[in-house]
């Protein structure tokens, strides 16, 4: 592996940084958007072309994407092409990648000067070996499977994690910042800025910032007391505490925090912190091939037969059913 640092590609550059992006069937259209629009718009700022990239899939043919809409490549994966940064952008399906192109993606990676793994991207850099002894991330849905599955990993639970010449995001917003960050680091912050205005997007996060459960997007538009009770809930899925526990934790009386989440969304915390871990559920049900005992336990319920009730009387059907489908 060439001893490339990662600083190389963050540092002031007027010359184009060559990217590859490989695209996996089953990624999300949102981060494959992410990942290479604001490059464009980098383009059409500068007025010339300060980021020059490909698009590859493992075949060559179009890759569809988790909403069917086909991603049209430029070429087929060639492991063997050198560039700068090399991207592998997938989500649903990525388990089901082979050796061979394990084996590939290990070689891509050797002739980049930084790897970048979007999604369940990190996933396959995992699998090729290539984070080992590094700091990662993964969306936030598979922390656990994924630091089960790669001890040697260091697997925090951050947006975006730049560790040498590794990086590694856990979504499409993350990978948004993420590019914005690179663009900020070659061409300077009025670039960036202005690369966030094309999208009219107000970046309110550091790739430190741990991933949230529950999008509340601008928090200003929040009473500061449903969001706080929120996090509390996102931090104990697995755990539940009790309502008159997260208003003590808010500083407020239980009647309050009440009062609070019937303005804010019309339902008790408690029917709200329900639906929150039934919903947690419901992605695991539907994701993963985990036990259903384990995704009971993972979402704080006391035994499989009560989640199996709960997730029957919220949706109309068991979770078994659901998983057959």
């Amino acid at each position: 592996m060439p001893d490339y640092e990662l600083t190389s590609i963050l540092s002031p550059d007027v010359s184009p940084l060559e990217v590859i992006f490989l695209i996996l069937p089953g990624a999300s259209l949102m981060s494959v958007a992410s990942a290479i629009d604001p490059l464009r718009a980098a383009n059409r700022i500068e007025q010339r072309e300060v980021f020059r990239w490909q698009i590859v899939t493992p075949d060559g043919e179009p890759a569809a994407t988790t909403c069917g809409i086909p991603v049209v490549p430029n070429d087929r994966f060639r492991p063997e092409r050198r560039t700068d940064l090399f991207v592998v952008v997938a989500s649903f399906g990525a388990e089901r990648a082979d050796g061979r192109l394990l084996a590939r993606i290990a070689r891509a990676s050797n002739g980049a000067r930084a790897t970048c793994g979007i999604e369940a991207g990190s996933w396959l850099l995992a699998r090729s070996g290539l984070l080992n002894g590094h700091k990662a991330t993964t969306h936030w849905e598979d922390f656990e499977d994924f630091a089960a599955a790669f001890p040697d990993i260091d697997v925090v639970p951050d947006r975006y994690v730049i560790d040498r010449r590794f990086l590694t995001t856990g979504g499409a917003s993350p990978t948004f910042d993420l590019m914005l960050h690179i663009v900020r680091m070659r061409h300077g912050m009025a670039t960036a800025l202005d690369v966030a205005s094309v999208f009219i997007y107000e970046q309110a996060s550091t790739g430190e910032d741990a991933q949230p459960l529950v999008s509340l997007g601008r928090l200003d538009d929040y009473d500061p007391r449903f969001a706080h009770a929120v996090r509390l809930m996102e931090a104990s899925i697995d755990a539940p505490v009790t309502v008159a526990a997260l208003a003590k934790r808010c500083s407020v009386t239980t009647r309050t925090l009440e009062n609070v989440f019937e303005k804010t969304i019309g339902e008790s915390p408690g029917a709200y912190f329900l639906r929150l871990r039934l919903s947690a559920a419901r992605r695991l049900v539907r994701d993963s091939r985990m036990p259903l005992a384990d995704i009971a336990a993972r979402t704080g319920f006391s035994s499989a037969a009560a989640f199996s009730r709960a997730f029957r009387r919220a949706y109309g059907q068991s979770p078994s059913g659901v998983r057959s489908d």
